[in-house]
């Protein structure tokens, strides 16, 4: 609880004045508080407005919660990716118990009931996510095709992959959202838990060069995500890790890159690129202006 607090308060003592922000977005990737795998970004606008990236796991709602309170308690946009537990697990139990949190719209690309059902136990987690979206009377948008584009002040985002319900291998992480955001200085792609099929249904296909830019969330926490055909035929400068240190090291307890994640091969991949700039949860929290 103390480790909490602190990092709680840093973010708190981290954030811009409302209205003294430059044009565009500040975006953070947030600190892993549990040091499991989790997905969770929080953008805030050049208005004041907020935007986040799916969350995480369901312990870190209350870091989440204290996050989105300092910035107004007002979150104008949630995108999620898809309905793993890491993913959506925190905005689970904030709709559960808002504490007078105000969500105004949801951004998904929802599961059918039978690809909910391709992943056991981890449909629970899907069926609890939705039941409580359903319930919660928010504004969604479902996105069955890619290409929408929404502004929201100086943010952009733009929908590059959506649900691919005829992927069955993997199927969850397959049907990851793939989520563009920009402003006139930066871009960001979110590749979610983005599986090979996945990512290589949007580079071979009309979005392609919309997955060009400065800063690249690493598939699948960096690990069997993506191909290394996929970060090869792209172009970016940095990446974004939303990796505990366990999956960052491929240490199940018995030292570095002894377990079955494949974590090496992609910080492989990144060398041979020339990646020099690399933001990884587990080590703290990331600040982009």
């Amino acid at each position: 609880m103390k480790r909490k607090l602190f990092h709680l308060l840093l973010a708190a003592a981290l954030l811009p004045l409302a209205g003294f922000a430059k044009p565009g977005f500040t975006m953070w990737q947030l600190f892993s508080q549990v040091n499991t795998i989790g997905n969770s970004y929080v953008f805030l606008t050049d208005k004041g407005r907020v935007v986040v990236m799916d969350g995480g796991m369901n312990d870190e709602a209350l870091y989440l919660k204290g996050f989105i309170a300092a910035l107004g308690n007002e979150v104008e946009a949630w995108i999620l990716s898809h309905p793993h537990n890491d993913h959506v697990g925190a905005l689970t139990e904030i709709l559960k118990k808002p504490d007078g949190m105000k969500i105004n719209k949801v951004y998904y690309s929802r599961f059918s009931d039978a690809l909910v059902g391709l992943e056991q136990p981890y449909d629970q987690y899907a069926r609890e996510f939705y039941d409580e979206l359903d319930k919660s009377g928010i504004e969604t948008v479902n996105l069955t095709e890619p290409g929408l584009t929404v502004r929201i002040d100086g943010l952009n985002f733009k929908i590059l992959g959506v649900t691919n319900e005829e992927l069955t291998m993997n199927p969850y992480n397959n049907s990851s959202m793939i989520v563009r955001v920009w402003d006139k200085d930066k871009s960001f792609v979110f590749l979610g838990d983005a599986g090979v099929e996945c990512g290589d249904k949007v580079l071979n296909g009309p979005y392609r060069d919309d997955l060009n830019c400065d800063y690249l969330q690493m598939a699948h926490h960096g690990q069997r995500g993506c191909s290394e055909e996929f970060y090869k035929s792209i172009k970016f400068r940095a990446c974004l890790w939303p990796t505990p240190s366990w999956v960052w090291n491929n240490d199940a307890g018995a030292g570095i890159n002894t377990a079955h994640l494949k974590t090496f091969d992609t910080r492989r991949w990144m060398d041979e690129i020339g990646i020099k700039e690399h933001h990884v949860s587990w080590q703290g929290l990331t600040k982009i202006e």
